[in-house]
């Protein structure tokens, strides 16, 4: 095992956070640059997940009987007395025939980009904290991503389309995780959290370019997967070859040496002092930093065994489930409030953008727990009051104040949940946690299906649920606790957790 060996001198052993603290930087020039270009990644992840809201709608259709229709709808007709307005390739509804008897294929759809995203966040959460790592990962998804959404544009049957966009979602799914920790393992404690809101700036503009794109492309759905499909080219191409992998991976993967090259580099250009040739770097500081506690890569299994953060995980999980529901519901329901569907779905992304400047501005005041319980009270609450009033302008402000709640809530877990994993699994654990994020969202579209009322009303009892769920979670520090599971049943650190 290689190994990072003093020039003289008493050895001084570091954790990662402590040499960025004392050396490298906590947050600098060499970090914005990282992180702005990584959390590029989640705008890509908007575009190939809410292209579907614009590609698979329902188009405005016309009476073309003579006589006219006498005001009935397009199911009670018979074949030929109604056309689309703009042709059948305006989406994948027109295309199909996905209307009446066939309108459940919609969600179907939908539901199975979101299947694909969960398997695909196991799949690639194991990928990037073994070999891959962060940015292999990240590039091998956006590289397979590309080839599918050029290929579902030229779908020749729904059956195909399907198919597609299931494996369009098994490489969506964990791109956000991913370049998550990509982007804020190198970050310093004391910045690292608020640096993890902020991803979520990224996303929410994704979706209001691709409400735009779309807007501009209003006449053919396929035309619309292929033009979102480029930006991820683009980014493999301009983006992936000048990011730097995460020095916290390299310590998992038994390579002090290099993991130490990042931090002079990190260190250098932050316009530090260069990192003493004495230090050497360890995940914890309470071991050996050679011994295989301290440098390998540890399995969930090791998690649910250990009485600390098995209760972790679990709660996690199920919050994150019911918050996935409401934020991904609420967001594919735009398309069904009545109102102009790029308007709906610009506004509600508008509305995530003060929700995660507030949230970054009171998670030191409040804290995690308190914060992520109120911001899922706030949305249910909203939801709850959706389901009661009449009216789309009405009811889409409900769901505009939903979507700021929700969307805060989503933020702060991804913050909180990474906050509360040792590094040797945290990757693995936010596989979890997104992957039961993606069964929230499996069972959106289905939700979303049931239309009016019952829709808010689902929405509402999930987010007063997952907010009472979240009253059991503990709080945490501004940087994990530990970084290891070594010595996690030993009684002075399972007290000190």
């Amino acid at each position: 095992m290689e190994a990072v060996v003093p020039n003289g001198g008493s050895e001084e052993r570091l954790c990662i956070d402590e040499a960025l603290a004392k050396y490298a930087g906590e947050f600098g020039p060499w970090q914005a640059r990282q992180f702005f270009l990584v959390s590029l990644a989640w705008l890509l992840d908007a575009f190939h997940t809410m292209v579907t809201i614009f590609a698979d709608r329902v188009p405005a259709w016309r009476c073309v009987r003579q006589g006219g229709c006498g005001g009935r709808g397009i199911c009670e007709l018979e074949r030929g007395a109604w056309e689309w307005e703009g042709g059948r390739g305006v989406s994948t509804v027109a295309q199909w025939g996905l209307v009446c008897g066939q309108k459940y294929k919609i969600g179907l759809v939908q539901s199975a980009f979101f299947a694909g995203c969960m398997l695909g966040c196991g799949i690639f959460g194991h990928l990037s904290d073994s070999f891959l790592g962060r940015k292999g990962a990240l590039m091998a998804g956006c590289i397979i991503n590309t080839i599918l959404g050029c290929l579902t544009s030229l779908s020749p049957s729904y059956s195909i389309y399907l198919l597609l966009r299931t494996l369009t979602g098994l490489c969506t799914g964990p791109m956000g995780t991913t370049a998550f920790l990509l982007a804020t393992e190198p970050i310093g404690p004391s910045r690292r959290a608020a640096a993890g809101i902020s991803v979520f700036y990224f996303f929410s503009a994704g979706i209001i370019l691709i409400a735009v794109l779309a807007a501009s492309l209003p006449s053919s759905w396929r035309l619309l997967y292929f033009s979102s499909s480029l930006p991820t080219l683009a980014f493999v191409l301009l983006i992936l070859p000048f990011l730097s992998e995460s020095p916290r991976w390299y310590l998992i993967r038994r390579n002090p040496a290099a993991s130490l090259r990042i931090l002079r580099s990190i260190a250098k250009s932050n316009s530090r002092s260069d990192i003493p040739d004495n230090v050497s770097l360890t995940l914890d500081c309470s071991t050996d930093p050679n011994s295989d506690d301290a440098q390998t890569s540890a399995s969930i299994i090791d998690v649910l065994r250990s009485r600390v953060t098995r209760p972790r995980l679990i709660l996690s999980v199920v919050t994150s489930f019911f918050c996935s529901v409401v934020y991904y519901g609420l967001t594919l329901n735009a398309a069904n409030l009545g109102t102009n569907i790029y308007a709906s779905v610009i506004i509600n992304s508008v509305s995530e953008l003060p929700a995660f400047t507030i949230a970054a501005f009171l998670i030191g005041r409040f804290g995690r727990r308190r914060l992520t319980v109120g911001t899922m009270w706030l949305s249910g609450g909203f939801c709850v009051a959706g389901a009661a009033v009449r009216g789309g302008v009405v009811r889409m402000g409900c769901g505009v104040m939903g979507i700021f709640g929700i969307a805060a809530t989503y933020n702060l877990l991804l913050v909180y949940t990474a906050e509360l994993f040792p590094t040797t699994v945290r990757n693995t654990a936010l596989g979890c946690v997104q992957q039961a994020e993606q069964i929230g969202a499996v069972l959106a579209p289905m939700v979303v299906v049931m239309g009016g009322k019952v829709t808010f009303l689902v929405f509402g009892v999930c987010g007063l649920v997952g907010g009472m769920l979240g009253l059991y979670l503990p709080e945490t520090l501004d940087q994990p606790l530990y970084d290891t599971l070594a010595g996690m049943e030993d009684g002075e650190k399972a007290r000190a957790i």
